[in-house]
């Protein structure tokens, strides 16, 4: 079976590969739609960044499962003691309209738990890495969260957040909420201490978390779902209950002030 080591390797040639595609369609007026279902769009480029990923990784490690945004739903994961999990442009909509803020996310999970985890970002040429038991890295530099409180504090999510029915008491938590497009960078974001925390209170995809959440993790992050539970990855759902990815401290807070 390989190391994290190894697959991680693997994920950082496919993650760069995937990129010298993307950046072919971007800003090249690419055709894309809406998927059914209200699921969000898809480009011509979401398509071929993912065929070029399952075919070079599934290549090189055959026996693994297969999950992917792009990709039919495949059961025969379930079963594989190792899965990739992939978001082949997380940010679509940022990358239909010609902005920076897209990225690949590519991670494996071995069980449960996420194991080896690129984030890439092609135009800005960022790439975070993580391997379980290893640290976490942007363009091969080590990275930490901040140790902010809650006061003040630059927390990337949505609008909708700051409704007060979210909240204990209906009193908001006086932080400042900031957005970017690709939900995998603002974990890496929270990660290098950039901002101070990426929060969601919706279900998020696995495609779109699996890899920030290993690299905000090994940078020294507190990472869970939104109630505090530990994340768990290539689950029949594909789903994980929101997200709190913060320092210690902060994460902390933004859950004894979130309503149970």
């Amino acid at each position: 079976m390989p190391v994290p080591e190894d697959d991680l390797a693997l994920l950082e040639q496919a993650a760069r590969a995937a990129g010298r595609i993307a950046l072919r369609y971007w800003r090249q007026d690419p055709h894309s739609w809406e998927k059914p279902g209200d699921a969000g769009p898809v480009s011509e480029a979401d398509l071929a960044v993912n065929e070029e990923l399952q075919a070079l990784l599934t290549g090189a490690r055959p026996d693994y499962g297969w999950l992917s945004e792009e990709s039919e739903a495949d059961p025969a994961r379930l079963d594989a003691r190792n899965c990739f999990i992939i978001d082949p442009i997380d940010g679509t909509r940022a990358f239909i309209a010609g902005q920076e803020g897209f990225s690949h996310s590519l991670a494996v999970a071995r069980g449960d738990r996420i194991v080896a985890a690129v984030v890439y970002l092609p135009v800005r040429d960022l790439c975070y890495t993580a391997f379980a038991d290893g640290p976490a890295l942007l363009n091969g530099a080590a990275i930490a969260p901040s140790d902010s409180g809650i006061a003040g504090a630059r927390v990337l999510t949505y609008r909708t957040v700051s409704d007060p029915g979210h909240w204990l008491n209906g009193l908001v938590p006086p932080f400042s909420r900031e957005f970017r497009p690709s939900l995998a960078w603002r974990l890496c974001l929270a990660a290098e201490g950039r901002f101070d925390a990426a929060l969601s209170l919706r279900a998020a995809w696995e495609w779109d978390i699996a890899a920030g959440s290993l690299i905000a993790e090994r940078a020294g992050a507190a990472v869970s779902d939104r109630r505090g539970g530990r994340m768990r990855f290539n689950s029949q759902r594909a789903m994980v209950d929101g997200l709190i990815v913060a320092g210690a401290r902060l994460h902390q807070q933004l859950l004894e002030a979130l309503k149970p």
